[in-house]
């Protein structure tokens, strides 16, 4: 499925052509509301949604929920629209993905959501306008849900939004700890593309321009932002999110999801967390552990690369500058500072790690060798 990108400083002007090009009658907005009002999107899309019906939900947390998603999905089916409009952070995208994809179908929706039924059919047109720099949700073709406490990658190309409206003047009020958090995500997005195990030239590409964005321009949007950083760190966001909708994340992805949903870790810092110490431990990937289907050679390359975007020569090298990273902008770089601090703790992460996302590391990692690796950074 294609898709129509407006990336700038005021995009979100171009939403009333895209409306009147399809004809849209009715909008079904899915949004953050502190998002929607403090970012400016609310006062910006009046002209856009006047004269047109708005039906609007915003009753769910964040990491989207299944009972948040059939509340939406109710509210969907006394107001169909026809198109729907995503304003905020990854998980209102995500959840507008949902609702569109379950709106569409008439199977069970947990059963779609699980992967137990295909998706068959496209949602209605919808239209993704992130108000962080960071998740990429607007481009990707997946999205996240968690069905008793588990959660689940609902992916498929009609999950892809067919719009995406990324206005940095969305994310100048953002306070410097999202914008912290946020802009991490795009980083371990982008590292973490250089050694999937589906990377691609095309994903490398996109990864090393996000990589490049970020290093250059994160620090300063947290302290010190201008609009041209600002700009810059969604620029970043976007590649990195194009980045993995071709490679998808791998190892640091699938520890964060625990950290998250057990101790309330925000995602991007979850990520972060163990990224410079899995490209170590990924550096040192061998004949006998590799899980590339071309072996270690592509994987020695992506890396190689990889430190080259550092300027560093070593892994270790570039662990350090991602946690000199991390530090300068506020965050903690130790597993006991963000609650994991018994053995029972790092058990519940080795226990409950994301076998999805694992499989996309090029270095098999075992119960054992993942254990060792939290143990060294708690």
């Amino acid at each position: 499925m294609t898709q129509d990108v407006y990336l700038s400083s005021g995009a979100i002007e171009n939403v009333s052509a895209i409306f009147d090009q399809q004809n849209v009658r009715s909008v079904f907005v899915v949004a953050d509301r502190t998002a929607y009002d403090l970012s400016g999107a609310k006062a910006k899309l009046v002209p856009a949604l006047e004269g047109r019906e708005c039906a609007f939900f915003d009753a769910f947390a964040p990491n989207p929920k299944y009972d948040d998603v059939m509340r939406g999905l109710h509210v969907w089916r006394d107001h169909p629209c026809d198109m729907v409009l995503a304003v905020g952070g990854g998980s209102a995208i995500d959840m507008a993905k949902l609702i569109g994809i379950c709106s569409a179908h008439t199977c069970e929706s947990v059963d779609l959501l699980t992967g137990l039924a295909p998706i068959e059919h496209a949602g209605p047109p919808l239209i993704a306008m992130p108000t962080t720099a960071g998740t990429g949700s607007e481009d990707t073709h997946f999205a996240v849900v968690y069905v008793d406490g588990q959660k689940y990658s609902v992916a498929h190309e009609f999950v892809l939004p067919n719009y995406a409206v990324v206005d940095s003047d969305l994310t100048a009020n953002l306070p410097a700890s999202i914008t912290a958090h946020t802009g991490l995500d795009a980083l371990s997005q982008a590292v973490e593309s250089f050694w999937s195990v589906n990377a691609t030239p095309t994903s490398q590409g996109f990864a090393s321009e996000a990589l490049t964005l970020v290093m250059a321009n994160l620090e300063v949007a947290v302290h010190n932002p201008s609009p041209d950083v600002r700009l810059n760190m969604c620029k970043a966001a976007h590649l990195a999110g194009k980045a993995i909708n071709i490679s998808k994340t791998t190892a640091p992805h699938a520890i964060s999801y625990t950290l998250t949903s057990h101790f309330g870790v925000p995602h991007g810092l979850a990520v972060a967390l163990t990224l410079g110490p899995m490209l170590v431990y990924n550096y040192a990937v061998g004949a006998d552990d590799c899980c590339h289907p071309e072996g270690v050679g592509p994987v020695h390359k992506g890396l190689h690369s990889l430190l080259s975007l550092f300027e560093v020569e070593a892994a270790q090298e570039a662990h350090e500058r991602i946690e000199a990273l991390i530090v300068a902008i506020g965050c903690p770089t130790r597993l006991g500072d963000v609650g994991v601090q018994t053995n029972a703790d790092i058990d519940l992460l080795v226990q409950n790690v994301n076998t999805e996302r694992l499989q996309n590391n090029p270095r098999m990692l075992s119960q054992d060798a993942l254990r060792a690796l939290l143990n060294n950074i708690r």
